[in-house]
């Protein structure tokens, strides 16, 4: 395995599989409350190429008027978001290393031709607290750099059950997505790759 940045963990195949089937049947209940939904970048408009909602007291998300930022409701529904499963907060507090709970958990979809791009997780008052990643479904490309989006990039192949852990001086580093490898996980039944990504928002 490359070494990742500081601060940056990963814990492989931290998950077994019965751990992550029910993952999977938590996210689907979730998603009949909450549906998923196309974001979009402040500005252009310009959807991105994953679906998305939240669970949790407040969830991420973006839009062409006001852009990045979290609030208490789904965009869509005007509905507050669905509770945080205990099993999401058994898992912030094996591995986060943080002293107070996730406010949000954002569930991105992938479909094997989606992506996402380098970015930075900075939308949050609390920087202190890491961002706890959790893969499911399909193996992708994941690609880590440094604080500036020209530092060099290191990459590492994510399966299903993995966790990457942000926090320290890796809290902001960039991140992204590269590509998600077809047909390399039966987890999901029509195959694509579910992240999610929990954080704590507030000091």
């Amino acid at each position: 395995m490359p070494q990742l940045s500081n601060g940056v963990r990963h814990f492989p195949e931290y998950l077994d599989r019965a751990r992550q089937e029910g993952l999977v049947e938590m996210i689907r209940s979730i998603v009949a409350e909450a549906p998923l939904f196309v974001p979009v970048m402040p500005g252009t408009g310009r959807p991105m190429s994953v679906r998305m909602t939240n669970c949790g007291p407040l969830g991420w998300v973006t839009d062409k008027e006001r852009g990045y930022r979290y609030q208490s409701t789904h965009p869509v529904t005007g509905m507050p978001w669905p509770a945080m499963p205990e099993v999401l907060l058994d898992i912030w507090n094996d591995v986060s290393g943080y002293g107070k709970p996730p406010q949000a958990c954002l569930i991105n979809f992938y479909s094997d031709d989606a992506k996402m791009g380098l970015h930075q997780d900075r939308d949050e008052r609390d920087l202190t607290a890491p961002v706890v990643s959790i893969s499911l479904g399909n193996n992708c490309l994941f690609r880590v750099g440094g604080l500036s989006r020209t530092d060099r990039t290191k990459s590492i192949k994510l399966t299903s059950g993995d966790i990457v852990v942000l926090g320290g001086e890796g809290r902001l580093c960039f991140h992204g997505v590269d590509r998600i490898y077809p047909a390399t996980s039966t987890l999901l039944k029509n195959g694509g790759r579910i992240n999610l990504t929990l954080r704590r928002v507030d000091p």
